[in-house]
C-alpha cells in the first residue's frame, strides 16, 4: 500500500486521501494539494482507500483510520473497485458519510457526472485537476459546505452551474435567432 505523509499536523491543516490507480495522476494530485499546504495521504485503489479508512472489514487494516481525514478526491475509473463505489461506500458507513467525496475523471460523460453528484459527491472534477480546483475545494471544505460553495461557484463552475450556464447560452442564442429571423422577414 502506497501511503503519502502519515505525520501528524497541525488540526488547522486539511488531511485529503487521494485516490487514483495511475502513479502520474496520483503524484499530480499529490503536488497540487501540497502546494495548497494540505496534508496528503494517497492510495493506488478504492480497495486500499477503504483499508485505508478501515471499511473493509479487515480489523488488522484499520489502525490508520483514527487519522483525520477531511476529503477523500478519487478518480472515477479504476480496476477493480471504482470511485463511484468507493463513494458509495463512504457514504453508505455512518463514521465517514459527512467526509466530503470529489470524483475525478478525464471523460466528461453527462450521466456519469449527474449519478455521482446524486449519489453524494460533493463535486466532479475534470482532469487534468488544476491548482484552481484544488485551492477552491481546500476554501470549501475549510469554511464548511454549502453556502461557500455557493460564493466560490461563480469563480469556478460545478457540472450543475455548467450545465445550468449551457441552457443559458442555448436560450441566448435560440433569442438571437429569433430575432434575426423577425427581422428578415
Amino acid at each position: 500500500m502506497a501511503l503519502g505523509d502519515l505525520s501528524s499536523s497541525s488540526t488547522s491543516e486539511l488531511h485529503v486521501l487521494a485516490v487514483d490507480d495511475s502513479i502520474v495522476d496520483r503524484k499530480v494530485i499529490e503536488r497540487l494539494l501540497r502546494i495548497s499546504a494540505c496534508k496528503v495521504t494517497t492510495v493506488e485503489s478504492g480497495t486500499r482507500a477503504l483499508q485505508y479508512l478501515g471499511l473493509d472489514g479487515d480489523k488488522g487494516s484499520s489502525g490508520l483510520k483514527d487519522l483525520k481525514v477531511n476529503l477523500i478526491v478519487t478518480d472515477y475509473s479504476m480496476p477493480g473497485l471504482t470511485g463511484y463505489e468507493l463513494l458509495k461506500k463512504i457514504k453508505e458507513s455512518s463514521a465517514f458519510r459527512e467526509i466530503p467525496v470529489v470524483i475525478m475523471s478525464s471523460e466528461n460523460i453527462q450521466p456519469r457526472i449527474e449519478q455521482c453528484m446524486t449519489e453524494g459527491a460533493e463535486d466532479f472534477l475534470l482532469k487534468p485537476v488544476k491548482l484552481a480546483d484544488v485551492k477552491r475545494l481546500k476554501e470549501l471544505i475549510m469554511r464548511g459546505g454549502e453556502a461557500e460553495q455557493e460564493k466560490t461557484s461563480n469563480l469556478i463552475s460545478s457540472p450543475k452551474r455548467i450545465l445550468q450556464n449551457n441552457i443559458f447560452f442555448f436560450f441566448i442564442i435560440f433569442f438571437i435567432i429569433t430575432i434575426i429571423v423577425i427581422f428578415i422577414v
